[in-house]
């Protein structure tokens, strides 16, 4: 075996050297990627979309734009790809978000879920 193809591994309790393979390593596997998904409804404008996209995603307003108009056309968006975890603290927040003070009917945040990649 040469240095190459292992590694040595030290036991100072043991006094034992053993080999450790490369191809014996195992890769660390990739965490499932989820979807976060924004639902139409027509309680809350444009301006409102673009503005939550921007606060809680980093989107910038056009990107928030074409975002609002794939919603508002297809009635739903996909506004983050990421983990489980951080997918639905997303959700969560635009859960939180609030209702649109532009439209005196909207009583609430918008729709949100998440759903696997």
């Amino acid at each position: 075996m040469t240095e190459a193809a292992a590694a040595a591994v030290a036991d100072p309790a043991e006094g034992v050297v053993a080999a450790v393979r490369p191809e014996n390593r195992s890769r660390p596997r990739r965490q499932p990627r989820y979807h976060v998904v924004l639902w139409n409804d027509d309680d809350h404008t444009f301006q409102y979309v673009i503005g939550m996209l921007k606060r809680l995603f980093g989107h910038p307003p056009e990107t928030g734009f074409k975002l609002a108009e794939e919603v508002d056309s297809k009635g739903r968006v996909v506004v983050l790809t990421t983990t489980k975890e951080h997918a639905e603290l997303k959700r969560d927040q635009i859960h939180a978000f609030g209702a649109d003070k532009l439209l005196a009917r909207s009583k609430g945040s918008m729709a949100a879920s998440i759903e696997a990649e």
